[in-house]
């Protein structure tokens, strides 16, 4: 097998070739398909902060779905041939790409117990992009920030994340509904999916009494000034991790009562979830493909701001 390994902070990825995997007892190996590629794989080479989730030397990619190639002792849910995901926040407490080798690679040894089916209907890089941007985008909305249609609800960043969660909010009846970006292409992106109102600035928002700001850019600014924006009693929930630090006004965010939550990842319910908003044409994200040897230069790309939606390499075999 092939795949692109990280071993520290500001050093490139490295093409390394590793023997093929064998599935051990409650595991199976996985032919990747697709894989998702994130800004956290942009901060993790960047931000010494990101050494502490790390196990290197490890193949990266937390954002996978392929077919099962072989399956290890006890497995009775799987079997070779079935095309699977793999939930990064799954039962296992192991994280793809971060504990073991992930989608970066040709192939992964994952425990069983972390995957789900993939409907015959989906393309393999919608299942890859619904494992992690899908999956934690709605769980952020919904499960974390209570999300519901007689709210005033702002989404900061459409991006690879956003875009999930604008277009479920639609799908779940979610009239006043508002979108913030710096990048005029994620706006435009927002205005086609049904925003109420798109600004380049969450604070344009203010006057807009807002329930619910979910920031899913997470660039520090971003956090503070949704907690200013926010109405008073009103929630903020912080996804993206853009910068791993930020500073807060503490008067209006204690005088106000309001909260600031986080949301890390989601369940395979929340991966079954998004998958039967694509199934049904409910939810159709936005993506930018790569190959497998162009997967660094898309990390370059993502980190320059040149990807609108949600960038995935897809494996064609001949990696």
């Amino acid at each position: 097998m092939k795949g692109w390994q990280f071993t520290k902070t500001h050093k490139p990825l490295e093409l390394v070739e590793k023997e093929d995997p064998k599935a051990a007892p409650g595991h199976v190996v996985i032919d990747t398909k697709a894989v998702g590629i994130c800004h956290s794989d942009v901060g993790t080479l960047e931000d010494e902060g990101w050494m502490a989730l790390m196990s290197p030397p490890v193949i990266m990619g937390h954002e996978n779905a392929g077919v099962i190639s072989e399956v290890g002792e006890g497995v009775t849910d799987f079997k070779a041939g079935d095309r699977v995901a793999i939930c990064p926040t799954g039962p296992s407490g192991l994280s793809p790409g971060y504990a073991y080798d992930g989608g970066f690679g040709t192939k992964m040894h994952a425990p069983a117990e972390d995957l789900f089916p993939v409907p015959d209907e989906l393309s393999m890089e919608m299942a890859a992009s619904a494992t992690d941007a899908g999956m934690t985008s709605y769980s952020a909305l919904f499960n974390v920030g209570q999300a519901t249609p007689d709210m005033n609800i702002a989404l900061i960043g459409i991006g690879g994340l956003g875009q999930f969660a604008l277009q479920a909010a639609i799908a779940k009846g979610i009239k006043n509904i508002y979108a913030a970006d710096v990048s005029e292409q994620a706006r435009e992106l927002a205005k086609e999916i049904g925003a109420k109102e798109v600004v380049s600035d969450i604070k344009d928002l203010a006057d807009k009494d807002l329930d619910l700001i979910v920031d899913y850019a997470g660039f520090g600014v971003t956090t503070s000034d949704a907690l200013e924006v926010v109405k008073p009693g009103g929630t903020v929930v912080l996804v993206g991790m853009g910068k791993l630090e930020t500073t807060i006004n503490t008067t209006p965010f204690i005088t106000g009562a309001k909260r600031l939550l986080a949301n890390v990842g989601g369940t395979p319910q929340d991966i079954a979830d998004i998958y039967e908003l694509m199934a049904a044409g409910k939810l159709n994200p936005k993506l930018t493909e790569v190959k497998f040897e162009d997967i660094p230069d898309g990390i370059e790309k993502l980190k320059a701001g040149e990807v609108q939606g949600r960038l995935v390499a897809v494996y064609n075999g001949d990696e």
